[in-house]
């Protein structure tokens, strides 16, 4: 795994400088410049866009109570998309571009899926329902109990109750 990673972070720049110097000896240095402020310029826009379409999403996942996974998944891969459109360079420009493509986000999402295991952390017992447990009768349920009534006032040389520090 480190040795991949050190690969790609070897390897983009060295993509990246090849590409400058390809594109900038066919039409030249200003327009290569303004090539890439302009991919930047209209990166963010897109990415602006379906941003909040995906935050959209998500909160209406959220509200509905669905699995909010995909909305998830669909802005995390929009951030990643906005960071390689405003990284200079046309290499990261076109993956930046390409997963800004709803289809491609889908493909990878059904890549990732088929690698990933996904398991379940919960802290504390799972809370258990005694069998007889039925929710529509809860109501009718009647919880006998003692009281003892308490004075509103406190006196000066009051105790205290035991469960706080004074």
């Amino acid at each position: 795994m480190r040795m991949w990673l050190f690969l790609v972070f070897l390897m983009v720049p060295l993509i990246e400088i090849a590409l400058f110097i390809q594109v900038g000896g066919l039409i030249g240095l200003f327009p290569t410049l303004a090539i890439v402020v302009l991919t930047a310029i209209i990166g963010t826009y897109l990415v602006r866009s379906q941003g909040a379409r995906a935050l959209a999403d998500l909160r209406r996942s959220f509200s509905e109570l669905q699995d909010p996974s995909e909305p998830l998944a669909h802005g995390a891969m929009i951030l990643l998309s906005g960071a390689l459109l405003l990284t200079p360079g046309f290499f990261t420009d076109a993956v930046g571009f390409t997963l800004l493509v709803p289809g491609v986000r889908l493909a990878v999402m059904r890549w990732a899926r088929q690698r990933i295991t996904v398991t379940r952390f919960q802290m504390g017992p799972e809370p258990q329902r005694p069998p007889h447990h039925n929710p529509t009768s809860a109501r009718d349920e009647v919880i006998d109990g003692d009281f003892t009534e308490v004075p509103q006032g406190k006196s000066p040389n009051h105790p205290g109750s035991g469960w706080t520090r004074h």
